[in-house]
């Protein structure tokens, strides 16, 4: 970053930083934050920092958005930018926040091409340069506990990841020393076993990946913070193809992360 972006951000790091108590009784309850070792952990503190000077948080449906609530949502977002840096979030300020499963209505086209309503209760969902919705229910199931595959906070983030290249399609922009024929071969391959393998009930990821390449994406990005080991063992060229992405290794860290509370 030039000197004035480093300036800023040091002003914004001093004046709106996070109480030691908040942060320590917030993080040390997280499982994905407590396989962090001490550098990552001052990173993340940094970044949640920013993400919470940037971003705002709206409760619906008559819930309060508390400090503590904030603070699980942005250091869990801001886990898979840990390596990435705070501007892969840019473009967006918004954080909706419901008590529990949202209801959504959409126009949905059938195999026939006629086209149908459709209701469906949500856990989350995140639009373009639109807001990341949440349901705290949801969140605060995965967030104290790991639940292997399971992260809602993970898996909306994802889909702001993806969509940096101007729509969801299971390929976020690359680094360059990504080849984008070795992530697309990956990916696909994969998706397509696991299409197969939930028409005969034969699979050990989530169902809900099989929806679209998007979804993909987002659910093995689950997988690949909260249950590593299976991921690797399940679809170890999709492992390495997110551990280059994300600049990160989950498995090694959760070999020496402490065992739980």
């Amino acid at each position: 970053m030039n000197w004035l972006t480093r300036l800023r951000t040091l002003r914004i790091l001093k004046r709106h930083a996070i109480p030691d108590h908040e942060w320590r009784r917030v993080v040390d309850q997280l499982p994905l934050a407590a396989a962090l070792d001490t550098r990552e952990r001052a990173q993340l503190r940094v970044l949640t920092t920013l993400f919470l000077h940037h971003k705002s948080f709206t409760g619906v449906q008559g819930i309060e958005v508390t400090f503590p609530m904030k603070l699980v949502i942005a250091a869990q977002a801001c886990i898979e930018i840990l390596k990435l840096g705070i501007a892969l979030f840019d473009g967006w300020k918004e954080i909706t926040v419901y008590p529990g499963a949202f209801r959504v209505e959409r126009d949905v086209e059938d195999e026939l091409g006629l086209v149908h309503r459709e209701s469906r209760a949500l856990s989350g969902e995140s639009w373009g340069r639109g807001p990341v919705i949440l349901s705290w229910e949801d969140v605060e199931q995965d967030s104290f506990q790991l639940r292997p595959g399971h992260n809602v906070v993970i898996h909306e983030f994802a889909h702001k990841l993806d969509m940096l290249n101007g729509r969801a399609n299971g390929m976020p922009p690359l680094h360059p020393d990504m080849p984008i024929e070795a992530w697309t071969q990956s990916l696909s391959d994969a998706y397509e076993r696991l299409t197969r393998r939930v028409a005969h009930h034969h699979n050990r990821i989530n169902a809900y990946a099989a929806t679209d390449p998007a979804e993909f994406f987002a659910v093995i990005c689950e997988y690949f913070f909260t249950a590593p080991d299976l991921l690797h063992e399940i679809y170890p060229r999709v492992y390495r193809q997110l551990k280059a992405y994300f600049r990160q290794d989950p498995r090694e860290r959760m070999e020496r992360a402490p065992p739980p509370n």
